[in-house]
Formats: structure tokens, C-alpha cells, sequence
């Protein structure tokens, strides 16, 4: 080969690694990050998986963002906050993500919110519920975190609300675990009830191993209690629905979305678990995008059973998307001020219409919840007349 051809073939191969290099440097990145693997909430974090990529393929299919591929990049948190922590500064520092959508562990938020607020990253969280995820920074000049799940005391205002009306004696209780997620729940319960000039009649705590709640359900029993809320996950509240049955105590009652998990049916077997009565976003069969996309993510997923989880990462990545498109860029701040300024934007759950303000970062709010239970091995929407007698001025918080 002649040193001029030689040269011109090397200028050519630069060339395309150049091309090759800008190209993908034009792809916008995604992140996604939840446990998928180690605690009792991978279930939830699988779930938000497979909708977060479900999203990235639409809007793919739909052109992309500003004209360019969206890469979704996934990591495993493995439920611990150090490795939380790990994988949000890969994804910002490494990856150069221009969004997050992410945890499904409040604990592993927690721990990690202030990266992406001093990277000026907008982040979306899915499934996550403390309170303090989205009003740790509400006031610095701009709040960089977003949500898109069930906050707390929200849920607990639709629970309230249905525990007054279908208590026949206000004769309610409260029964939760002992971490901070049921003494947090305790607590919301408690202040919630209040508004609508109701004491708990009794106030028990087990540990989230217990196995045997009898002594608790007694006490409620004793207090004379038709109605019981339970503040706890899927293997917790299983436990109490045996106990229940064990001493022949099924009054109403009522828990959490963290009980969507299918650990529920196959604890307590799925007759017991029909007697719950849970808060939930939405369900499979809301509507034909729900639908839609619960049979496309059971492609990778088909013993799905926390479908809200599916659909809230979906809508997340979805309002990102639109603020990116808004903004004209992705832009940290750009996104974030798009974020709390938003267009019309189609999702699963709803159509969001300025789902966010400068002051409230909560995409959904107990107007938008349901209650649902298990049936089989699927999860429901439930209404009774007791439902649907409830009035937005019951939902008090």
C-alpha cells in the first residue's frame, strides 16, 4: 500500500470513528435506577423497570426527544443506600444522564437526593412514598426532585375517608409494624382521623419478622374496633390476615399499595387475601392503556402483580420527555422549570395538565387513587357503596 493511501485510508477511519463517536454523543440517556433484586420492594422495582423501558420505546417510536435516540441505562440498587448512592453518581457522573427516574426504596431517596440536587439533574421518582422526597429542597431556588407515586399521607386520607364511612361506630384501629415506614403511618393515620373528629379506638405495633399477631388483634378485638387499617408491607400484613383468622376476627380491613406484592396471596393464600382493601394509582383493567400496557410488560414480566409500579415509571419518563421537548433542551434547569410549567401530557395513569408547580412536585394526589384488591391472583379495582358515596370533602389531609 503507497504511504498515500495509506493516509487517506487512516484519515477515513478516523473520520468514521469521529462520526461514529458524535452520533452516539447525540443519543439522550435515561437513567433508571431500583432495587430489581436484594429486598422485599424488588418486585415493585421490576415493575417500574419494565414500564420505564416500555416508555423509552414509544417515545423512540414516536421520533425521540429533539430529534435524537432516548438510551434507557438501568441499574440494580439492590435495596441498600450505599449502593443506591453508587449507582446514582454512575449515572450522573459516568453516564451523563439527563434525567432519572427512580428509586423504589424511600430509604435509598433518602440517602441519595442530594446528588442529582447539586448536579442540577431533574429526577422523577416512581415508587418511592416518603413525604420528604419531594419537599427536602423545596426551598432552594430550584427543587430538582419530581414524583409520580403514592405519597403517603395521601393514600392514608383515602383510607381514613373510607374507614369513617364504613365504620358503623367510628370504632376504628390502627395495627402497624414497627419500622419507620409504619410509624410514619401511624402517625399520618392518626392526624388523619382527627380531621374527621375520630380517635383510634386502639394503636398496636408488631415487628415486620412477627408471625403471630393474635395478642394485637386481641387487644383491637377487646376495644371493640369493625374496622382496622394496617400500616405495613405485603409479608407483615399477610401475617395479621392469618392471625385474623386464627381467632376468628375479620373486621374491614384496610392497607397500603406496598401490598400489591404478590407475596400477599402466596403468605396468606388468596382467599384471605381478598379481605384487603388496598390504595392504588390504577389497575390492569382502568382502562385500554392500562391494559395495553400491562399485556406488554407481562412479555418480560408475567407474574406482574404491582402494576401501579409499571405505570408510574411509564408516566414518568413520559413527563420528562415532554419537559425536554418544551424546553427546547436537556438542560438541567431548563428541564426542571418545563417540569413545573407543562403542557398537556398523555400517560397511563391520566392526561396530566400542569402536573407540577414551583411549590408542589406531586404528580398525583388521593383525587387520583383507587381502592383495589386481590382477586386470584390479580389485583382489582374495588367499589362497594360505601366508595362510591365518598365526596372530594371527605377525602380530608
Amino acid at each position: 500500500m503507497s504511504r498515500t493511501i495509506y493516509r487517506l485510508t487512516r484519515i477515513a477511519a478516523l473520520g468514521a470513528s469521529v462520526f461514529a463517536l458524535s452520533a452516539q454523543a447525540q443519543d439522550i440517556k435515561i437513567g433508571y435506577t431500583a432495587d430489581q433484586s436484594a429486598s422485599g420492594v424488588a418486585e415493585l422495582g421490576i415493575a417500574g423497570r419494565w414500564g420505564f423501558e416500555a416508555a423509552i420505546e414509544d417515545i423512540n417510536k414516536a421520533g425521540g426527544i429533539l430529534g435524537r435516540k432516548v438510551v434507557g441505562v438501568i441499574r440494580d440498587d439492590q435495596g441498600t443506600p450505599p449502593k443506591a448512592i453508587q449507582t446514582v453518581q454512575e449515572l450522573i457522573d459516568s453516564e451523563k444522564v439527563s434525567g432519572i427516574v427512580g428509586p423504589a426504596n424511600s430509604g435509598n431517596a433518602l440517602a441519595w437526593l442530594h446528588i442529582p440536587q447539586q448536579k442540577k439533574v431533574p429526577v422523577v421518582v416512581p415508587i418511592g412514598t416518603a413525604t420528604e422526597i419531594t419537599t427536602r429542597y423545596a426551598k432552594e431556588p430550584q427543587n430538582y426532585l419530581y414524583r409520580i407515586s403514592m405519597v403517603d399521607r395521601e393514600q392514608v386520607a383515602l383510607l381514613g375517608a373510607y374507614a369513617v364511612k364504613a365504620s358503623k361506630d367510628k370504632k376504628i384501629a390502627i395495627l402497624a409494624d414497627s419500622t419507620g415506614y409504619g410509624q410514619g403511618g401511624i402517625k399520618d393515620a392518626t392526624d388523619i382521623l382527627a380531621l374527621h373528629g375520630v380517635k383510634p379506638v386502639a394503636v398496636e405495633k408488631y415487628g415486620p419478622k412477627d408471625t403471630d399477631m393474635t395478642s394485637q388483634l386481641n387487644k383491637i378485638k377487646a376495644a371493640g374496633a369493625d374496622t382496622v387499617i394496617i400500616y405495613g408491607i405485603a409479608d407483615g400484613a399477610a401475617q395479621v390476615l392469618r392471625s385474623m383468622e386464627k381467632i376468628n376476627y375479620m373486621p374491614i380491613t384496610l392497607g397500603t399499595w406496598g401490598n400489591l406484592s404478590s407475596l400477599l396471596p402466596k403468605m396468606a393464600g388468596t382467599k384471605l387475601a381478598e379481605h384487603l382493601i388496598m390504595a392504588a394509582s390504577t389497575t390492569e383493567d382502568t382502562s385500554d392503556k392500562t391494559k395495553s400496557l400491562g399485556k406488554r410488560v407481562r412479555v418480560n414480566f408475567p407474574t406482574l402483580t404491582t402494576f401501579p409500579c409499571s405505570a408510574q415509571a411509564y408516566d414518568s419518563v413520559m413527563l420528562l420527555a415532554a419537559a425536554m421537548k418544551q424546553a427546547g433542551s436537556t438542560d438541567g434547569e431548563k428541564v426542571a422549570a418545563a417540569l413545573e410549567n407543562l403542557s398537556k401530557t398523555e400517560g397511563v395513569i391520566k392526561t396530566y395538565d400542569k402536573p407540577f408547580s414551583k411549590t408542589n412536585h406531586e404528580g398525583l394526589s388521593v383525587s387520583d387513587f383507587y381502592l383495589a384488591r386481590w382477586k386470584g391472583s390479580e389485583v382489582v379495582r374495588f367499589e362497594d357503596d360505601v366508595y362510591k358515596s365518598l365526596q372530594p370533602a371527605d377525602l380530608k389531609k
